[in-house]
């Protein structure tokens, strides 16, 4: 029996050790993947500026022409620098805050009903970058990013 149990304590170890090296490929893929999407709506904000105000206006979001254009630089900027692995954990913070917001205007029935309707949640447009921007904040973005780059370059021993 304590062989049996030497042997799957062995076999756990390889598959833990295995699924480590998929971390830093998976936050490429969700870096790339999720954040491409939400740069390409965040150009198409700042594309059509007069229309992104007015629907600000009708949902009775204050300073719409302010808010367009802070949400299109978050969505934007916030994107690329995710993409890249530049500053991620520090980009992840306005894109998180902005999809929260999104939450709190325009999906407002779905933050609403979060534990009561939980399909409705995660089915709402800001979802899946909300919860990539909160996984990127979290993990980092992983060994295959410009901050790996840097932090190997950095903090070598003298």
């Amino acid at each position: 029996m304590n062989q049996f149990i030497q042997t799957l304590r062995r076999y756990y170890k390889m598959l833990v050790i295995g699924a480590n090296l998929l971390r830093s490929p998976l936050l490429l893929v969700i870096r790339v993947y999720f954040f491409w999407q939400l740069f390409v709506i965040g150009i198409g904000k700042l594309s059509n500026i007069e229309k992104i105000v007015a629907y600000f206006s009708s949902l009775g979001i204050p300073l719409p022409l302010v808010s367009a254009y802070l949400a299109g630089c978050a969505e934007t900027f916030g994107s690329l620098l995710i993409m890249l692995g530049l500053a991620s954990r520090l980009a992840s913070i306005p894109v998180a805050f902005t999809m929260i917001i999104v939450y709190l205007t325009a999906e407002l029935e779905a933050a609403k009903n979060l534990f009561s309707e939980p399909d409705k949640f995660v089915k709402a447009d800001p979802f899946p970058f909300l919860f990539c921007a909160l996984i990127i904040l979290a993990f980092g973005p992983g060994k295959l990013s410009i901050d790996a780059l840097l932090r190997r370059r950095f903090d070598r021993p003298e």
